[in-house]
């Protein structure tokens, strides 16, 4: 399973290859990475890596699926962003809407309802699409007043993550 890793201002992506006892190999941005890491208690481990040692303790953030992570010398913010938090986010406006010239959902789903047509022109905050993920309904809607150049979906289409249902201008 892949995951995306924001950390402070940046992102990785990982996936873990394998794991035997302490020995652990990941893919990090495509690059095979080995590390010998053990659970010293709830929350402290000790990694070997590249044959330095790394203290690390890590503790639950503000929020689901944030923590925080302290070495000797550094304290960084870390996120997992998985499809269920893209999902959350999206859910509570942070991807949602028409931020590029298109409507589409973070998450691969099924079209529950369509609400606009070819050459419409709706105001902001209008509902353009309905789509069911996760056991979840969720409603997508234009951020400004746009106009509804085309719709790429009808009620009852499987849909993919991040694929174009709705052109707008």
């Amino acid at each position: 399973m892949k995951l995306e890793i924001a950390i402070n201002d940046s992102s990785s992506e990982i996936e873990l290859l394998e794991k035997n006892g302490s020995i652990v190999k990941l893919l990090v941005d495509g690059q095979e990475v080995e590390l010998d890491a053990i659970m010293v208690e709830r929350g402290v481990y000790s990694i070997i890596h590249d044959n330095k040692s790394y203290n690390v303790e890590i503790t639950e953030g503000n929020s689901p699926k944030k923590y925080v992570v302290d070495t000797l010398y550094n304290t960084v913010d870390v996120e997992v962003i998985d499809a269920e938090s893209r999902y959350q986010k999206n859910r509570k406006g942070a991807n949602s809407g028409d931020d590029n010239d298109f409507i589409s959902s973070p998450m691969p789903g099924k079209v529950v309802k369509v609400l606009v047509n070819e050459g419409d022109t709706v105001p902001a905050g209008t509902t353009v699409v309905i789509i069911s993920a996760m056991k979840m309904e969720s409603e997508y809607k234009v951020k400004q007043d746009r106009l509804i150049k085309e719709v790429r979906v009808k009620e009852g289409d499987t849909i993919d993550a991040n694929q174009p249902l709705i052109i707008v201008e």
